[in-house]
């Protein structure tokens, strides 16, 4: 089968279409021929090493992150799915590849996709739509009524999150480009920011949850309008101690996280706020729960643009530039 690899860790943006073996499926895993691949910023930090610290890959490395497919094969202690399902998944961190025309995927990773659906549409929705999912439930543990904003959520990932978000009776206020204000209204946002004309921080208090999608230079202003004993969630600004406690890592990285993350927190402690860092893992039980609410409201992620395998670096620049609106998607 031909797959996109990198053979090397590295700044630019250079994949290699190699042929090599089609995945052995073990007793709980299941083959699945790819349709269609997510592409995203994380593919790009997996190129260049950034995430090495939480997920350390042997090289060659095929890379990719989520997918939709057809199941072609089932290991013989396969339960819940079958030749032919129609499935989607977020790749465990430890098995990741999803620019390739197979994968091997563990059962417990994936969902049969939302049947309102296209593959090209389901390829979009797992990692933005599980980020999504774990930083209000896993993480912020938000209840209903409270007030959440997501600064930058025109994109792939505030097409779920919003959703996602009013699904659990929140208030969301979020900001981006114009350009995108009617659609993120359209999809539940309360209230919009236009980043060019407007400033959040001078605009929003009494703030109960932020899901940063910025980086760390935007973390003081984020936490600038939260509550007292409000809570900010970061998607890009980086591990802290509690990170690495919570993901069992050993006692070396914890020390080392809580270095890295030590402004952070100290930044938060002065507003009595709490900073937390998530780094999305693979889960079908949360997946499938997202395919209800999918199919129930007729969710749509949103779409940038569609390239062809052959053209996956064109894909891969397109993401790294940052300036896509919605999810960019490879097809095979």
């Amino acid at each position: 089968m031909r797959a996109a690899q990198i053979q090397r860790y590295s700044k630019s943006i250079q994949v290699e279409i190699n042929k090599i073996d089609i995945p052995q499926i073990h007793n709980r895993e299941v083959l699945v021929k790819v349709k269609a691949a997510g592409v995203n910023p994380l593919d790009i930090m997996n190129m260049n090493g950034s995430v090495r610290m939480i997920a350390d890959y042997k090289l060659p490395l095929t890379l990719g992150n989520e997918l939709s497919g057809v199941i072609e094969a089932v290991g013989r202690d396969v339960l819940n799915f079958k030749v032919g399902d129609a499935v989607y998944t977020r790749l465990p961190l430890n098995k990741i590849g999803a620019f390739a025309e197979y994968a091997a995927v563990h059962e417990e990773a994936l969902s049969l996709m939302p049947k309102n659906l296209s593959f090209i549409e389901a390829a979009a929705v797992p990692l933005t739509a599980l980020t999504a999912y774990q930083a209000l439930h896993d993480v912020l543990r938000a209840e209903p009524n409270k007030k959440l904003f997501i600064p930058g959520g025109t994109g792939g990932f505030g097409a779920m999150a919003i959703p996602i978000a009013k699904s659990m009776g929140l208030t969301v206020i979020t900001s981006g480009s114009e350009r995108g204000r009617a659609r993120t209204l359209s999809i539940g946002a309360d209230q919009f920011i236009n980043y060019q004309t407007e400033n959040y921080a001078e605009i929003l208090s009494g703030i109960d949850y932020v899901i940063d999608t910025l980086g760390a230079d935007e973390v003081k202003a984020e936490l600038s309008i939260l509550k007292p004993h409000g809570k900010l969630v970061s998607l890009k600004a980086g591990p802290n101690h509690r990170f690495a406690v919570d993901n069992q890592f050993p006692i070396w990285k914890r020390a080392l996280f809580g270095l890295v993350g030590a402004r952070l927190d100290s930044l938060a402690r002065k507003n009595q706020n709490e900073y937390r860092f998530l780094f999305v893992h693979s889960s079908g039980s949360q997946l499938q729960e997202i395919t209800a609410l999918v199919e129930r409201e007729n969710i749509k992620p949103s779409i940038d643009s569609i390239y062809t395998f052959d053209d996956i670096e064109k894909a891969l620049n397109k993401v790294s530039t940052g300036h896509s609106q919605g999810k960019v998607i490879v097809t095979f």
